[in-house]
């Protein structure tokens, strides 16, 4: 569905987006991570040619130039904030992009928008607009969907609503292309992960392959803590500290015997320690040495 193979994206002459390279799949429903700054958002903007860029992008074989979008005639979106005109209503709004009234109907109802859809939309809560936002992204019948920080704004309610109908479109053949702090929420409907540091994609990985690819961890515990995680980290071990816990690779555990047991410290507990999803995201990010902002 779309391809992109070695994209530079430049704001004036600033490189900003560093050969990136990636596909999504029809059906897919891709997360695209990093830590502010990161780079995220305009991937989306290259994506979508609002940007000046190098490289080769395409989208169902279609290629993406600055000049030409014909290739994003099939794509919606939903980037920064809610492209909506706030003296029309909701269901204006929605006319205004959709070629179809029937579809325009549908997606009121399965957004749950119809008590409010006829009022104009400058009288709306963060999250009415928001979901008119996704609304407009689910026009005519898009194969790939782009969302930038979908949740933003939305109650449990609507959060939920919007992962449930994520799911049935990729159900029905629509890709998914959707950034989001809340990690949370993209891992319960998120079917490959890309993760992106300083304009670069250091990872991309479909998220069953991410779960699998998890290294032997192990908590310890000792007779002095502190002094345990100074001295392991002035000895060069890749350690982390995970509330309060010092976090050790399998294949260090002999040597870091070694080196607490010369020290006079005793080791009193060692347990398998798997890291949630945010912390293995957190410690690929870390490995990058960024300033990290991801929740």
């Amino acid at each position: 569905m779309l391809t992109i193979k070695n994209v530079d994206t430049f704001i004036g002459k600033k490189k900003i987006i560093k050969k990136a390279s990636f596909e999504i799949e029809s059906g897919s429903i891709v997360g695209l991570i990093g830590p502010n700054g990161a780079g995220k958002t305009t991937v989306m903007k290259t994506i979508l040619g609002l940007t000046k860029f190098t490289g080769e992008i395409s989208l169902d074989n279609k290629k993406v130039t600055e000049n030409d979008h014909e290739a994003l005639q099939e794509v919606g979106a939903l980037i920064e904030h809610p492209a909506i005109y706030p003296f029309l209503t909701g269901r204006q709004n929605l006319t205004l992009y959709s070629k179809d009234v029937s579809d325009v109907n549908k997606i009121i109802s399965i957004l749950e928008m119809q008590s409010y859809i006829n009022r104009k939309s400058k009288t709306y809560s963060l999250g009415m607009k928001q979901k008119l936002g996704i609304a407009i992204a689910l026009c005519n019948h898009p194969k790939l969907i782009i969302l930038d920080e979908p949740m933003n704004g939305l109650d449990i309610e609507s959060t939920i609503l919007i992962r449930n109908i994520i799911k049935q479109y990729a159900e029905e053949g629509c890709a998914f292309l959707i950034s989001s702090h809340i990690l949370s929420e993209l891992q319960k409907v998120m079917t490959k992960i890309i993760l992106i540091s300083d304009g670069k994609i250091i990872l991309d990985k479909s998220i069953d392959e991410f779960n699998k690819n998890e290294s032997d961890l192990y908590r310890i515990m000792t007779t002095d803590n502190i002094k345990a995680k100074n001295l392991l980290t002035v000895n060069g071990f890749n350690i982390q500290v995970v509330d309060g816990k010092v976090i050790i690779d399998k294949s260090d555990l002999i040597n870091m015997q070694k080196i607490l047991y010369g020290n006079g410290i005793s080791l009193l507990e060692l347990t398998h320690e798997s890291l949630s999803f945010e912390s293995k995201i957190v410690k690929l990010l870390s490995n990058q040495g960024d300033d990290l902002n991801v929740k």
